[in-house]
């Protein structure tokens, strides 16, 4: 409890907090746009992007089916 008082009551802690906060929210968002880019690459195309290739930056993952589709031939 003393702990909140003092945050409440000293600027310094408070704008020390809210850096950290959008800080952390900021790092979130970007580890979710590599993560979510990544997945979107690694997915079936959409229409029209069949014939297209995914960037170099993007690592392959291999999926259970093509894995044992492979180790059945």
């Amino acid at each position: 409890m003393i702990l909140l008082s003092e945050v409440a009551t000293n600027s310094n802690y408070s704008t020390y907090l809210q850096w950290s906060f959008f800080g952390i929210l900021g790092i979130g968002f970007a580890i979710a746009v590599i993560v979510g880019s990544i997945a979107w690459y690694n997915s079936k195309p959409p229409v029209g992007w069949e014939n297209t290739e995914k960037p170099n930056w993007v690592p392959t993952m291999d999926s259970e089916e093509k894995k044992s589709d492979s180790s059945q031939k």
